[in-house]
This record gives C-alpha cells, sequence and structure tokens, in this order.
C-alpha cells in the first residue's frame, strides 16, 4: 500500500476515534440518576433523564463519521420510516427503563406523526439491555416481534404505563405478544430463545458500548448525539437542522454533478448520463 494510502487509512481512523471519544462524554452525562441498574459486565450503566446535549440548532456537536452507525436496511423490522430518509436517529434503549418508556410514549408519537409521516425522519431501534435478565428478555421477544413484523406493536404494549413494574418474565413475553397481534406465539418463544436473537441483541448493545452510551435512552441524530428523555423540541431542532443540512449537502453534490455533465456533453455523445 503507498504510503499516503496508509496515512490518510490512519488519519480517517483516528478520526473517527476522536468522534466516538467526544460521543461518549456526550452521551455520558446524565442530569441525574432515576433508578440504580445492575452493572453489565465491566460498563457503568444508568437509566437517564434530560441531560446536557449539544445545541440542537447548529451543526456543533455533528460528527459525520456517527452517521455511518444508521444501517438504512429497508427489511430492518426494527425501523420506521424510509431508508432513504434525510435524516435517520438511532435509538438505544432498554425496555425496563423509566425514560425510554417516557420517550415512547410522549415524545416518540409525535415525532413520527410530524417528520416520519412525511418522509423526513427513519427511527431505527437498538437493544439496550442494561438492566439484567428482565432486559434481555424483553429485548429478545422485541426482536422476536419483528420476526413477524410486530416489533412497533410489541415496543407499544411494553413502554405502555405500568408495563414494565409486571416485568418480562416468559408468560409475560408471550402476553405481550399476543396484545402486539404476533399469530404465531409459538414460534415467537422459539424465535426469542434462538441463538440468532442473542447474536441480534448482543450486536446492538455494544455497538452502544463501543459509541460510549453508558444510559438509556440514548441517540444518534445524522451524527449528533443526544442523551436522555429530552424535551420534545430538543428533538425537533436536531431533527430539523439535520433536515437542512442534509439537503444542503444533496444540493451541492447536484450542482458538482451537473458540471461534470456539461462538460462531458461538450465533448461528444454519451459523455454523461
Amino acid at each position: 500500500m503507498p504510503k499516503n494510502d496508509t496515512k490518510s487509512k490512519k488519519s480517517r481512523n483516528v478520526a473517527i476515534g476522536a468522534g466516538v471519544a467526544v460521543a461518549a462524554l456526550l452521551l455520558g452525562v446524565a442530569s441525574y440518576t432515576a433508578t440504580k441498574p445492575e452493572d453489565s459486565g465491566n460498563h457503568t450503566v444508568r437509566e437517564e433523564a434530560a441531560g446536557a446535549s449539544p445545541e440542537a440548532g447548529s451543526q456543533e456537536g455533528v460528527y459525520p463519521e456517527l452517521e455511518k452507525l444508521a444501517r438504512r436496511d429497508a427489511r430492518d423490522p426494527l425501523a420506521r420510516g424510509r431508508a432513504d430518509a434525510p435524516v435517520v436517529m438511532v435509538e438505544y434503549a432498554d425496555f425496563k427503563c423509566g425514560f425510554c418508556g417516557k420517550f415512547a410514549r410522549d415524545t416518540e408519537p409525535g415525532l413520527v406523526q410530524k417528520y416520519v409521516d412525511d418522509g423526513t425522519l427513519r427511527i431505527e431501534w437498538r437493544n439496550f439491555p442494561i438492566f439484567g435478565k428482565d432486559s434481555e428478555r424483553a429485548a429478545r421477544g422485541a426482536w422476536a416481534a419483528g420476526r413477524q413484523g410486530r416489533f412497533w406493536q410489541f415496543h407499544e404494549a411494553a413502554y405502555a404505563e405500568g408495563s414494565k413494574e409486571k416485568g418480562f418474565g416468559d408468560d409475560r413475553l408471550k402476553e405481550l405478544a399476543k396484545e402486539a397481534g404476533v399469530k404465531d406465539v409459538d414460534r415467537f418463544v422459539a424465535d426469542a430463545g434462538s441463538d440468532a436473537a442473542g447474536d441480534a441483541v448482543r450486536k446492538d448493545q455494544e455497538e452502544a458500548y463501543g459509541l460510549g452510551a453508558a444510559s438509556t435512552p440514548s441517540f444518534l441524530v445524522n451524527g449528533r448525539p443526544i442523551s436522555g428523555a429530552q424535551p420534545d423540541q430538543v428533538f425537533h431542532q436536531a431533527i430539523e437542522t439535520a433536515e437542512r443540512a442534509a439537503k444542503s449537502k444533496r444540493s451541492g453534490k447536484g450542482a458538482g454533478q451537473g458540471g461534470g455533465q456539461g462538460q462531458g456533453a461538450g465533448q461528444g455523445e454519451g459523455g454523461s448520463e
């Protein structure tokens, strides 16, 4: 490999590492701790209310390298909204987290109505179980419900007021699956207990830990870390700022491509397409 390429690759790795390190600091800040969860391995984790986040109305605090964590898989049952939406919000959350439930009940429906339905926003869920075995079971159950196209219905049922207090034992998960409209409950149980479920949950969890998330809920909006169940306006500003930046970026690319096409056309037939 040429020396310049090696230096370029190292520079990219340093930049990504720096972005993740800063995001770790931002996502790790909390205004207060609601409950003390169990430790997960060597990670200290917590449930978080509205914490300190970057000013949502500017591009400060946006890390383009973190945008790459958006998967944009049109077949992902744990996502809602167009795969090519200009804004992707990645949510790392736990079904045992009270503030995650508050966000799911009080803020998320408004975001769906205002931004997802018009094609502006895509929401990608990441299972981030940090409160022990109950959290792990709920995450597996959510993934299994997704296998039958009922993840978001399961999500709503699991986050209903008073739901987490009932726990997420095996019988309770089956109740939630039925409430969510899962047709084949036996398949749901088998899927939830499968190695594939464990691998999927672990992948999401390790992504969150790798990012530096130490509390739930944590979010990335086009590379902007947002920590905690922030007021609605924080999300609105972050989404609208990200949308403007995405449109500006697309306009710039379009202008550049248009210039190239003009030159190609001047050279002869088949210059551009």
